[in-house]
């Protein structure tokens, strides 16, 4: 097996990873949080979260699947560089120094 072969296997199952990390936190967190930080609703971002797991499961960066998995990473994305830290800043309560 060539080394790239290797390395798509690693992307592969490491956005997977990305993406059962997004559906679990949205999971545990707080129904009404999702409100407070103005961002959708828990039930709709467990969809969005638990869709794009399946699709980074389910098709390879390599082949035809290339165009579910591209939008399905970039919905587990959003989910970890924009609600998740909002979640956590309500969560918390912001504090300034």
């Amino acid at each position: 097996m060539l080394v790239a072969d290797w390395i798509l296997r690693v992307i592969h199952w490491g956005s997977a990873l990305v993406g059962l990390f997004a559906f679990v936190h949205a999971l545990l967190q707080r129904a009404d949080a999702f409100s407070a930080a103005d961002r959708k609703t828990k039930p709709i971002w467990m969809l969005i979260t638990g869709g794009a797991t399946l699709a980074l499961v389910l098709f390879q960066i390599q082949g035809p699947g290339f165009i579910f998995w591209v939008p399905a990473m970039a919905a587990a994305l959003v989910y970890i560089v924009d609600v998740r830290p909002k979640l956590i800043e309500v969560q918390r309560g912001h504090r300034n120094w």
